[in-house]
């Protein structure tokens, strides 16, 4: 793993964006589906995951659901439902209310929270599956109050109908009573414009690939979207009180996502840069993934040296990663200086997997820098707020005078003289 000082390093990802090719064969997908609908579903269908299907078969259903809980081991279950437990007990605390304030003049101001009623979740089902994607979608959705939650998943390539039984017993335990077997930029399609079998939704949340990401671009306005997710990203703040093999194997974590996953060590302590890399080339020969996680690290991946922890801080807010982990003699105490961060695991035992899996909170995560702007996916993602206004006769007499002399200073005498009627009628009265 290549070691080089801070300040020679430049992330830089624009494929992120998509290539011209990729973009227009997204925007081709998009196009075809919101003008034919489930025809264009499914001949994408065929032409990407050579499945051939009718319409008819492309909801899931209830039996197959519970089919699949004869193929999962009773670890896998235990382990799910406890997962489940963590994760909605710590999106409970995110659930805000609906609140009014009354003035003594009669003026009531407030703000209404209601869930949004119909939302889309994507679970990838490319390289690999992933049912913990199922809870972290759902579950703050459910917690919110969404009605209406649709979950879509590509089907099995090569010409098999189902859907990993995983994914299919994750989705029962989280509770979902939609499910479509249809993936990649066709299916947030189908979420976005609607088809004869899907209804559209009003946001469409969870990562995919280049194609899913390019169409969640091309359908926001139409729906909303949670964001345009990017590869994997980890980085981990060390210095010398670190153990290179954690270090090292929490790197490799992100690196066995994708050939383009970011893994980086920011560190003062050029021993423990060179012990990680020894660490992560040995702990890259014992990987199943290997040759995935070694073109990530060999593209994307670094280990910084820095002059200090505090130089290395600046490094990490100007990262913004995705994933941080902390694994320094002080590092609670360096928390309340990291300001861009997606999530932040604090200490030798808060590996990124404990995030990922079973801790509670989300880990679907703003990437690509996006952290400088953006927050995981939580209850506020599925919820929408209105303002409410209420004005009495008094407060408007009151102050009337000043919205008018607002409204004329931007040019707007019609808004100025919705004002005027009434102070008129008012004080004539």
């Amino acid at each position: 793993m290549r070691i080089i000082p801070a300040e020679q390093f430049n992330l830089s990802r624009e494929v992120e964006y998509g290539t011209s090719a990729q973009n227009e064969a997204a925007r081709e997908i998009v196009e075809a589906v919101r003008k034919e609908g489930d025809t264009a579903l499914l001949r994408y269908t065929e032409q990407h995951d050579r499945i051939k299907l009718d319409a008819g078969k492309l909801r899931v259903t209830e039996a197959e659901i519970q089919a699949a809980y004869a193929h999962v081991d009773a670890a896998f279950l235990t382990a799910i439902r406890k997962a489940a437990a963590n994760i909605r007990a710590f999106h409970e605390k995110q659930k805000r209310n609906s609140w009014m304030d009354l003035q003594p003049d009669g003026t009531l101001l407030g703000q209404i929270i209601r869930p949004l009623r119909r939302v889309g979740v994507y679970v990838p089902g490319g390289k690999a599956a992933y049912p913990s994607s199922v809870l972290m979608n759902v579950i703050p959705a459910q917690v919110a109050g969404v009605p209406e939650i649709v979950m879509v998943t590509p089907p099995s390539t090569g010409g098999q109908e189902g859907i990993n039984p995983f994914i299919l017993v994750a989705a029962a335990e989280a509770g979902v009573k939609e499910l479509y077997r249809v993936g990649g930029a066709q299916a947030i399609a189908a979420l976005a414009y609607g088809t004869e079998t899907i209804e559209p939704v009003d946001k469409i949340t969870g990562p995919g690939n280049i194609y899913v990401a390019l169409a969640k671009r091309l359908v926001f306005g139409v729906v909303n979207i949670d964001s345009i997710a990017g590869p994997s990203e980890i980085a981990v703040l060390a210095d010398d009180t670190a153990n290179p093999v954690y270090v090292a194997a929490d790197l490799l974590s992100q690196a066995e996502h994708d050939e383009m996953a970011s893994s980086i060590l920011v560190t003062s302590s050029k021993d423990l840069a060179e012990a990680v890399s020894q660490e992560v080339e040995r702990q890259l020969k014992e990987l199943p993934r290997e040759e995935i996680a070694r073109k990530s690290i060999e593209s994307y991946g670094a280990i910084l040296l820095t002059s200090s922890i505090d130089e290395g801080i600046e490094v990490i807010n100007k990262l913004a990663p995705e994933h941080l982990e902390i694994m320094t003699k002080d590092s609670m105490e360096l928390l309340g200086r990291i300001e861009n961060a997606g999530a932040i695991f604090i200490g030798a035992y808060s590996s990124e997997p404990v995030g990922d899996y079973f801790a509670g909170p989300n880990h679907i995560l703003p990437t690509n820098g996006t952290a400088r702007f953006s927050s995981p996916v939580n209850v506020d993602d599925y919820i929408k707020k209105s303002s409410l206004i209420y004005y009495s006769k008094e407060a408007l007499l009151q102050n009337g005078e000043h919205i008018i002399a607002l409204a004329r200073h931007e040019g707007l005498e019609g808004h100025a003289r919705a004002i005027e009627v009434r102070l008129e009628r008012e004080l004539n009265a």
